[in-house]
């Protein structure tokens, strides 16, 4: 007799309070705290343990909205970023669950006001070998082995060179170029592709229309510099390494729309996209090489992918889309786990939590839904 289908969990929570689309949320690195963001220009922090907002300040203009909210280990236990279409960057400190004297720390006024998300600096987790090695029993039915999280989401310690913890990538004031920012100074420190850098022949991005989705990682083969993967309208992805900003490490095409999402796993050496079209696209980064390889490519039934994003032990990784589901898959083979229905409008982002317990994702319906999936 075949085994029924268990069917889709629901959500542990729902948190209920923006007024507006929430564009995006991000977890504290080790507190039980969650941040959002929302179109109207609203910055929330919420208690996940008892569901209830902590903080809230309208920290971006109402007319332009808040796009990405960050947090990151890498740039302080108390700290956030968020991001507006009205062309600034805020670095916060957030003491005792608010937010300090709701002034930022700084202001970058970056002059970009289109919909490419920023982001913060990805390092290694380590322990990856017994990571990858458990992914492969993950299935429908939520088994796997028991570990403690520290074994997964405890960051590789060490010094990085332009690139390290205090620099956030954003999609530039000319729209097909990005830019790297320092977030100690305020201070534009590189734009890729960086024409006039000596050596290296004329390279544009410009063909390939707006930068849509950024990421900055460090990958094992870098030495400690940074890297950017960067996807664009034409639904082309451009790889780079800071340490030669004239010209890309390769360039590759696996969508036929804009690219909205990318999304690197705990290696630093594969990940996601997320695009326009009707495909979500899993590949591997050979850095040594400077290859980008299709590992999954996964076809939907109905297009439009809004975000991505990987749990930090490498297992699973969920998808936000217009479709108002959001996906999660076996992100070692690429097959589907499960579609989780509770929102009833665009979903916006999804986001892990640091020790892999919990899963958020953000909707134009104005609610974040709390997850617990595959719990280590």
């Amino acid at each position: 007799m075949s085994k029924a289908k268990r069917p889709p969990p629901d959500p542990v929570a729902v948190l209920r309070g923006h007024r507006a689309s929430v564009t995006d949320a991000s977890f504290h690195p080790s507190k039980p705290i969650l941040f959002s963001g929302s179109s109207d220009g609203e910055l929330r922090i919420w208690d996940i343990i008892q569901h209830r907002t902590v903080s809230s300040a309208w920290v971006h203009s109402a007319a332009h909205g808040i796009i990405a909210v960050a947090t990151s280990p890498l740039i302080g236990t108390n700290k956030l970023i968020s991001q507006g279409k009205d062309g600034t960057v805020k670095y916060w400190d957030i003491e005792e669950g608010g937010l300090s004297g709701s002034l930022p720390l700084l202001t970058i006024k970056t002059n970009a006001y289109h919909f490419c998300k920023l982001s913060l600096v990805k390092k290694p987790v380590t322990n990856l070998k017994q990571t990858y090695h458990e992914a492969e029993n993950v299935d429908d039915a939520g088994g796997r082995a028991a570990r403690t999280p520290e074994e997964f989401c405890s960051p590789f310690e060490g010094e990085t060179h332009l690139g390290g913890s205090s620099y956030v990538a954003v999609a530039g004031e000319e729209s097909s170029v990005v830019e790297i920012w320092d977030l100690k100074t305020g201070e534009r420190v590189v734009q890729l592709p960086q024409n006039s850098f000596p050596g290296n022949p004329s390279f544009s991005s410009k063909e390939r229309g707006m930068c849509m989705a950024v990421q900055a990682f460090l990958p094992s083969g870098s030495e400690g510099f940074l890297n950017i993967l960067a996807g664009y309208e034409d639904g082309s992805m451009l790889w780079w390494d800071i340490r030669n900003p004239g010209v890309p490490i390769t360039s590759m095409k696996f969508h036929s729309e804009p690219v909205l999402s990318l999304s690197i796993d705990g290696s630093c050496n594969g990940g996601m996209s997320g695009a326009a079209d009707n495909k979500i696209v899993i590949y591997n980064l050979d850095h040594p090489v400077g290859s980008c390889v299709v590992k999954n490519e996964i076809v939907l039934e109905r297009p439009g992918i809004s975000g991505t994003s990987i749990q930090p032990d490498c297992k699973i990784a969920a998808t936000a889309g217009w479709d108002h589901r959001v996906r999660i898959y076996n992100y070692r083979k690429g097959s589907l786990l499960a579609i989780l229905k509770y929102h009833h409008a665009t979903c916006n982002s999804v986001s892990y939590s640091t020790d892999c317990k919990l899963m958020a994702s953000t909707s134009e319906d104005a609610t974040i839904a709390l997850w617990e999936l595959y719990p280590p």
